[in-house]
């Protein structure tokens, strides 16, 4: 650090701005685990919320399994996302304490000291059932965060009625995850319900001209509804950390 960092993070101490703790950790600089094939930021909570998260796609088993003790040992919670079934053996087997959800292809462990109460509600909606595999990704993820949540499946534009019967649902949300493909729609009509921020996330789902779901994308990215924001294809990852982020924060400001 800068002598002037230095001397203005010294001031915040003094003032109870910052707490000893923070104080020693910013002076120490950032805590890593250098591990043969990785080097774990242990520091990431204390700067963006909420710990390093392994993505497992193109790491060896053997890897994950490094990260996650490396994690662990800092008594944070574990969460990897897109691993696959031969990978999730091999971790089961490391981590007895461990789940892994096949649907969304996460593996998930609690924090050695889990939160009494949830960090704020996030409520998930889905489209039709073809969208549950990123649903499950997000609910896992929002699960790691220690985040309560209300599923809400199946119910698309292809039969609007169905929506309206949950509305009772998200009345006290921090935030609406809407998941669909196909033209991607649904977000539009959540997002003209609701006084909180929707996430909406295009899915791979829908026939030859869905490409792979980018006419879902681009049909989010041109939502009227203004409360409405959008992450990238397929991403149920993205979207449940920026809604438990969201969720946190409220929950800290008790908004």
């Amino acid at each position: 650090m800068e002598p002037r960092d230095v001397e203005k993070l010294a001031q915040q101490l003094l003032s109870g701005q910052v707490p000893l703790a923070e104080f020693l950790a910013q002076l120490a600089g950032p805590a890593m685990a250098q591990l043969p094939d990785a080097t774990v930021d242990l520091d990431r909570q204390r700067r963006c919320g909420f710990p390093e998260v392994v993505y497992a796609e193109g790491k060896t088993a053997e890897s994950i399994v490094e990260i996650i003790h490396a994690v662990r040992a800092d008594g944070s919670a574990a969460l990897a996302t897109r691993v696959s079934a031969e990978q999730a053996a091999q971790l089961c087997e490391a981590f007895s304490e461990g789940q892994y959800n096949e649907i969304g292809r996460t593996f998930r462990i609690e924090p050695s000291a889990p939160h009494a109460t949830p960090r704020g509600h996030v409520a998930v909606v889905t489209a039709g059932t073809s969208d549950r595999p990123v649903a499950e990704e997000a609910h896992e993820t929002l699960l790691w965060a220690g985040t309560r949540v209300t599923m809400i499946q199946d119910v698309g534009v292809a039969g609007p009625h169905r929506f309206p019967a949950h509305l009772d649902k998200l009345k006290n949300v921090d935030a609406v995850i809407v998941i669909a493909g196909m033209e991607g729609a649904l977000p539009s009509v959540v997002g003209g319900y609701v006084d909180c921020p929707v996430i909406a996330v295009p899915t791979s789902v829908g026939y030859g001209a869905a490409l792979g779901g980018i006419a879902a994308l681009l049909g989010m990215l041109n939502s009227c509804a203004s409360n409405v924001t959008v992450v990238n294809i397929d991403a149920g990852f993205k979207a449940g950390y920026v809604a438990a982020l969201i969720a946190k924060r409220r929950q800290k400001n008790n908004l």
